[in-house]
């Protein structure tokens, strides 16, 4: 009798191993690929407004929780309009200061930064919005202690993300364009789960554990930070979303969704043969024409 006890004992401790494995399994990639997520990042390849010619001040403001965030202001003489710029996820400003000369010429005074955990300022976690709306909030009060109110926004990607997060909070903020800014953290981050080599099948489950594994990390639940939930929330005000039609994060069906949760005030231009944040590239003249005009008129 005591053997078949023992035999069932063990027999009991082996499922139980099995099942807390089966369980440590899950949990360890969602840290592992949340880690992954919110890591710090290095600038892209340094870049300066002076290569363009321009007179521009090295600024630094401070975050609501206390981050120092670093970045250009590029004046603009006699001009009370200001255009914010929010560079992409895992880089820095500096790639998008090939914009600023066109912006400068209009007469738009320039704000860039980088985001908290990327390029020159401070923090140790990125949350791809959530956290990253107190930075766009304070390089919006940055723009007004200098007498600036007719702000815009332009977001790049994780930029558009942020911007349509910020917006419906901030009423200084008069227009908006996301380039490339996904609707859905769940498509997008699945997406580039397979591009790192996770197999399809598996990748949307991981990217909802990881999300739920980031939400524990920071505090806040990560699925209610969608842009889709809060992009109709800037309205009236209006929005300029610009979309290529094989950008692989933003797939038709979310594309769609996300101008319709937009409503009325939503402009769009979806280009053709376009990827991800490659618009400018396929149609760089018209790029420029569309995005000053669209600040010209809301400004």
């Amino acid at each position: 009798m005591r053997d078949a006890q023992d035999a069932a004992n063990r027999s009991g401790n082996t499922f139980l191993a099995i099942l807390l494995g089966l369980l440590a399994l899950p949990l360890a990639l969602g840290y592992l690929f949340s880690h992954r997520l919110t890591r710090r990042h290095r600038p892209d390849h340094t870049r300066s407004p002076a290569e363009y010619g321009l007179a521009f001040e090295k600024i630094a403001f401070r975050t609501a929780d206390g981050l120092t965030l670093r970045g250009w202001w590029i004046p603009a003489p006699d001009s009370d309009r200001a255009i914010i710029t929010l560079h992409g996820y895992g880089g820095s400003m500096d790639p998008d200061v090939q914009y600023v000369p066109a912006f400068h010429e209009a007469g738009f005074n320039v704000l860039m930064f980088d985001f908290r955990a990327h390029g020159r300022s401070d923090g140790r976690i990125c949350t791809i919005g959530y956290l990253e709306r107190q930075d766009a909030l304070a390089a919006v009060e940055f723009v007004r202690g200098r007498g600036i109110e007719r702000i815009g926004m332009l977001g790049f990607s994780m930029g558009g993300i942020v911007a349509m997060l910020t917006a419906p909070r901030c009423p200084h903020v008069r227009a908006v364009i996301s380039d490339g800014g996904p609707a859905r953290f769940k498509t997008a981050l699945a997406v580039h789960g397979v591009e790192l080599g996770v197999p399809q099948w598996l990748s949307a489950p991981l990217t909802w554990l990881t999300l739920a594994v980031t939400s524990l990390r920071v505090g806040a639940n990560q699925f209610l930070y969608e842009p889709i939930r809060w992009v109709g929330k800037i309205a009236p005000r209006p929005i300029l979303f610009i979309h290529g039609d094989r950008d692989q994060y933003v797939p038709p069906a979310d594309f769609a969704a996300l101008v319709a949760a937009a409503g009325p005030a939503a402009e769009v231009w979806r280009v053709a043969g376009a990827g991800h944040r490659t618009v400018d590239q396929v149609a760089p003249e018209e790029y420029r024409r569309r995005v000053l005009s669209f600040f010209e008129k809301h400004l």
